[in-house]
């Protein structure tokens, strides 16, 4: 059952309130005094593709309709509603509070029409439908394992697929359909992909326990501090110092997040990792983490898809997958500085092994 709320009075002095639309697989619909409204699922898919590549040429090309088209699809859906949706500018489009409101339910809106489109059409069939996630080395090897356990005790038919790569890789393999979502670090912007917010995570000083390095650092102390990095986290790290005038003490740069872990729990060097890295039973009493005082060195997890031109509900169980496995991952404490052992005792579960 579909619900569909739009914030405050209309442009055509009505007031919406939500009514449950039996017909998903068509349009949704909302009830204003002058009586019922249906609105075509399609108007609500370009409004979403408009709002996610962040102008109407961008959605227009990302989606392959005529920019005149989809204009006037968005003004009938403006029309059909009562409200204005976007503010239209010279740099692209902005939400309205009336649109900011629609945007919020309109995924869900869409990947329950689908789920209600294939039940009374029978398209759902014994086959398996494949879908492939795309993970950074940081995280694949916290995150991947719990999404594949969950993906096969769900009752979902879905073959997963998982690929490795640095953030730059993983953005290309996704805009040329070599993997249909990506859990991507800091993406650049300006690319025509739909992108969430995950969740931000710290960026530690991590070095052997020999090393005798206090819970905290400063900028200064840093500087003086050889480190093991990635070209990635190294740009990510330069970036966030440059504004206060720190800088690193670059020991080496390896492209292999596995190299430099080893490296570090080998004591043979320090490095700036996000803490998630080190959260496992064999790095425990190995390795300090120490906070750099001063500045929040951090990086942003943030899901990418490609703005879909059909709707995709394998890929719609993927995002479920990895939303939820997040959530467990942050209640256990693997994104913060908390130690991993209080909070997996917490749980009543054990520490994450190697």
């Amino acid at each position: 059952m579909l619900w569909l709320r739009i914030a405050g009075e209309s442009s055509y002095g009505h007031t919406a309130r939500p009514i449950p639309n039996f017909f998903a697989g068509i349009s949704f619909c909302y009830v204003r005094t002058t009586g019922i409204v249906f609105v075509n699922l399609r108007n609500l898919k370009y409004f979403v593709a408009i709002v996610d590549a962040g102008s109407l040429t961008a959605a227009a090309e990302a989606i392959a309709i005529a920019q005149p088209a989809l204009s006037r699809q968005m003004r009938e859906l403006e029309s059909d509603l009562g409200v204005q949706l976007l503010h239209r500018t010279t740099r692209g489009v902005r939400l309205t509070p009336a649109g900011a409101t629609l945007y919020e339910s309109a995924h869900r809106i869409l990947g329950e029409a689908q789920r209600v489109r294939e039940q009374l059409t029978g398209q759902r069939h014994a086959g398996r439908s494949a879908v492939t996630l795309g993970a950074s080395p940081t995280l694949a090897r916290l995150l991947v394992p719990g999404v594949f356990t969950r993906c096969r005790h769900s009752s979902s038919d879905v073959e997963l697929t998982v690929r490795e790569a640095f953030t730059p890789v993983l953005l290309d393999w996704l805009e040329r359909g070599k993997i249909d979502m990506a859990v991507v670090t800091n993406p650049e912007p300006g690319r025509a992909f739909t992108m969430h917010a995950l969740l931000g995570e710290p960026i530690a000083l991590i070095c052997p326990a020999s090393s005798r390095h206090g819970p905290a650092v400063s900028i200064s102390q840093l500087a003086r501090i050889p480190v093991l990095m990635t070209t990635l986290h190294r740009g990510i790290v330069e970036r966030q110092l440059a504004p206060l005038g720190g800088r690193l003490n670059l020991h080496a740069e390896i492209d292999s997040v596995d190299s430099i872990r080893e490296l570090v729990l080998q004591a043979e060097g320090c490095t700036l990792m996000p803490v998630s890295v080190f959260k496992d039973a064999r790095a425990l009493n190995r390795v300090t983490m120490s906070e750099v005082s001063g500045v929040q060195l951090n990086r942003q997890l943030v899901m990418a898809t490609r703005i879909e031109r059909e709707d995709n509900s394998a890929l719609s169980v993927l995002k479920d997958l990895v939303t939820t496995e997040l959530r467990e991952l942050t209640l256990a404490g693997m994104f913060n500085f908390a130690s991993t052992r209080k909070r997996a005792a917490a749980r009543g579960k054990p520490a994450v092994q190697p």
